[in-house]
């Protein structure tokens, strides 16, 4: 079985990021790297992990107008990231772009496409939250519909919490990849993911990629929070 577990490198520098890097690399499929990490540590962290062949998911969220993001698109395509982020929300023309960007960027540099990944509705977020800001609607409906338009526009994967999946499963195409933040080992205290299962949970419903951060990350022993979840999934 493919190791499914992206280890989150909730790290604030460079040093502490490979320092679970090199902890970790045995037991994960990849790292994802974050919006403090890259603007900590920059362009050069993405290159150290590559140079040790490691999968990079590089979770920025790009949400502009569709120029901008494209060419954001196009220079993460140029540091070798396997996965990057672009927000649904911002409508079928920014999430083709950035998807052309990609493929005609790797074709240029003769490079596999990195997967992008459109971000459906964060994990941190409820149906209270969405009334806040406008969208009187139900957070599965939300997600839903912008799963909609990001397929539409060609993206071949989305970001979703684990109790979406099975719905999400029932609407989009079979080969669109599901990647998953707010897994958890059930034993964690409250924090600001309100949307969780368990990693055994969220595969069974039909993940393909479980985001890990701070049930490892913030374990006493990272490689073995690692290790006990990947031996849980088999």
């Amino acid at each position: 079985m493919r190791n499914p577990i992206l280890v989150a490198l909730d790290a604030p520098a460079a040093d502490a990021a490979m320092n679970l890097v090199e902890q970790l690399a045995p037991a994960c499929g990849g790292f994802k790297i974050g919006s403090e990490l890259f603007t900590s540590a920059g362009p050069d962290i993405v290159k150290r992990i590559r140079e040790r062949g490691l999968l990079v998911f590089l979770d920025l969220k790009f949400h502009d107008i569709p120029n901008t993001v494209a060419r954001a698109v196009a220079a993460a395509t140029k540091l070798d990231v396997q996965m990057l982020t672009v927000h649904a929300s911002g409508g079928g023309e920014m999430l083709k772009a950035a998807e052309d960007a990609a493929q005609e960027t790797a074709w240029k540099l003769g490079r596999t496409p990195p997967l992008v990944l459109g971000v459906t509705v964060l994990t941190s977020l409820d149906a209270g939250a969405l009334r806040e800001i406008g969208l009187d609607v139900n957070v599965e409906y939300q997600v839903r519909r912008l799963a909609n338009v990001a397929t539409k526009a060609g993206l071949r994967g989305l970001v979703c919490s684990p109790l979406e999946i099975s719905a999400l499963r029932k609407v989009v195409p079979a080969q669109v990849q599901l990647v998953v933040p707010g897994i958890r080992a059930g034993a964690e205290k409250a924090d600001d993911q309100k949307r969780t299962l368990t990693a055994k949970e969220a595969m069974v419903a039909g993940a393909n990629w479980l985001v890990i951060g701070r049930p490892i990350c913030a374990a006493e022993s990272p490689r073995a929070a690692a290790e006990n979840i990947l031996a849980a999934l088999t």
